[in-house]
């Protein structure tokens, strides 16, 4: 069973920066695609980012040039740097893991089979 911890959320102002961080333990994948979704109150859950096993990232286009994604394959994390961020990011961000593949570039929310529990973030103008 894997299991997914998100931390590093919080609030902050427009235009500041936030790292989140998603710790991974448990039964792992041989090739792993992680992501990052967002969910904000009264919308649909939304990729965010992906990077692949082989390190090929992804990201929405409402975050390209301001977003990060890396990971961490000795530690197991997941990381989103989030810089200039704007209120429109506020959201419950949620790291997610599948098999590594093709369909990590989709940002798919079904494709992915093990989530967190998310770690608020609140951006304020």
């Amino acid at each position: 069973q894997v299991q997914l911890v998100e931390s590093g959320g919080g609030s902050v102002q427009a235009g500041g920066s936030l790292r989140l961080s998603c710790a991974a333990s448990g039964a792992t994948y041989s090739s792993t695609c992680m992501g990052w979704f967002r969910q904000a109150p009264g919308k649909k859950r939304e990729g965010v980012a992906s990077i692949n096993y082989d390190g090929t990232t992804t990201y929405a286009d409402s975050v390209k040039g301001r977003f990060t994604v890396s990971k961490d394959n000795a530690e197991n994390t997941l990381y989103l740097q989030m810089n200039t961020l704007k209120p429109e990011d506020t959201a419950m961000y949620y790291c997610a893991q599948t098999y590594g593949g093709f369909w990590c570039a989709l940002l798919r929310e079904y494709e992915y089979n093990d989530w967190g529990q998310g770690t608020q973030v609140t951006v304020s103008s």
